[in-house]
């Protein structure tokens, strides 16, 4: 066993790199008139749809690492696991925006955030099973539906994806609100736990 502050320090400077790289692809149009500006509106609408859910991950990562004492090997590369599938977010971002929404680009975007969705529920899983079923983070997640219907979303979006890629862009906005305030449930238990003490 080992603390979680070195974990909780790295990945909130990863995260920090990964928003530093997505805002650096935003480039400066050369022209010095508002009209210079309408290609970029692709890049941003996508930029800020990316930096909402790297808001969100960091949001619920820190929520989720506050009810947990300790981590183990395992966790570390879960952890990194997230991370990676994390980093590539900047990437799929700038393909989209600079396509305009391309099928293709729009449905790699929608593959990213389903593994990223899924890197967490594996991270989750793993700290669960290391502090046990009875543990504040078990007690909290539950079930879980939440992260099984963001699952399907995306699923369900990249497939629609190859038809139509704004009513999959609508969708992976609708998965950003669904999850956009922290895991309620892990609040609530964190509250309680201290009102206990």
């Amino acid at each position: 066993m080992m603390g979680k502050g070195r974990l909780e320090a790295f990945s909130d400077g990863v995260i920090a790199i990964i928003i530093t790289i997505m805002v650096l692809e935003m480039k400066a149009p050369h022209g010095a008139d508002l009209a210079s500006l309408q290609p970029l509106v692709p890049v941003f609408i996508s930029y800020c749809l990316s930096f909402a859910y790297i808001g969100i991950y960091w949001n619920n990562h820190h929520h989720m690492l506050q009810t947990v004492h300790s981590v183990n090997g395992i966790t570390l590369w879960a952890n990194l696991h997230l991370l990676f599938w994390l980093s590539l977010i900047p990437f799929v971002t700038g393909w989209m925006g600079e396509n305009h929404f391309s099928k293709w680009p729009v449905f790699l975007y929608g593959f990213v955030l389903l593994m990223n969705a899924l890197a967490y529920s594996i991270l989750s899983n793993v700290l669960i099973k290391h502090h046990g079923s009875k543990s504040e983070l078990a007690q909290a997640v539950g079930k879980g539906n939440k992260g099984k219907l963001s699952v399907f979303i995306y699923v369900t979006a990249m497939l629609l994806a190859l038809f139509n890629s704004w009513v999959s862009f609508g969708l992976y906005i609708l998965v950003a609100i669904i999850w956009f305030l922290p895991d309620r449930r892990i609040e609530k238990k964190l509250v309680h736990e201290e009102a206990g003490q």
